[in-house]
């Protein structure tokens, strides 16, 4: 479906449920509404099957919505006019709890939740004037070289020369890579998050580089955090989905 941003217009779908809690999916970065490889879509059918409305949509900019891609700072106005379109073409919800993962969570959290009666977070963004790398953060890179020495057929092929020597090179300094930190984006969020009188969930995927640094600069027994152990940045291993898919369930439920 179309609706208006201002003069512009922008995309968004619907995958329909009869529930009256519904879930906004805010995408992170400059993903179109399907999410990656269409996970997204994947995520909202499954959700609107156990009976919640889902709403996504195309942040102006990106994907097939008008106008110019002005990044997650400004997205509030992109966040709020979806809530519009959402509750007009699903009038019987009756709350909606967004979803979004690295800086669409931080968009929301800029925006003191943006109008939604609930916020589950996930990895939010921290690292202002970066981007992500293609390494795995450090402690992660370790674990795997951990667990590959204790492999005898890994051992051998090491010794019969089967390995490439430049890309473990590549991964031991990786491995010494320091966590990123954070900066003042960081207080920025919590100042906007500590206005929001809604309910919250924080989701950290345990081996997401973007997750550490947010878990650095935030207060380290926040209740409100629950962690994924073996999950990447997309929760794309097989019990990282299960588990973002229950942990979604469960704040739409509460």
């Amino acid at each position: 479906m179309d609706y208006g941003c201002g003069t512009l217009k922008c995309a968004g779908t619907l995958d329909t449920a009869p529930g009256t809690t519904g879930l906004l999916i805010v995408s992170g970065g400059n993903e179109i509404r399907a999410g990656a490889f269409s996970g997204q879509a994947r995520l909202a059918a499954e959700i609107a099957k156990a009976g919640f409305p889902v709403f996504r949509f195309d942040r102006r900019g990106i994907g097939d919505s008008e106008g110019e891609n002005r990044g997650f700072r400004k997205a509030e106005k992109d966040i709020r006019t979806a809530i519009e379109a959402f509750r007009a073409i699903a009038p019987q919800v009756e709350r909606i709890i967004a979803f979004g993962n690295c800086d669409a969570a931080s968009a929301l959290m800029l925006a003191g939740g943006a109008g939604c009666d609930g916020l589950i977070l996930s990895n939010p963004w921290t690292i202002e004037g970066d981007e992500p790398h293609d390494l795995p953060p450090p402690d992660a890179i370790r674990a795997r070289y951990a667990e590959k020495l204790k492999n005898p057929s890994e051992v051998m092929r090491l010794l019969r020369g089967e390995v490439d020597l430049k890309k473990l090179a590549r991964g031991l300094t990786g491995s010494l890579r320091s966590a990123p930190e954070a900066t003042s984006l960081a207080a920025e969020m919590q100042a906007g998050l500590a206005g929001f009188s809604g309910q919250v969930r924080i989701l950290l995927a345990s081996s997401d580089r973007t997750a550490k640094a947010f878990a650095a600069s935030w207060v380290a027994d926040d209740p409100r955090i629950a962690t994924c152990e073996g999950a990447g940045h997309a929760y794309v291993e097989p019990h990282a989905a299960d588990w973002l898919r229950a942990q979604i369930l469960a704040g739409l439920r509460a």
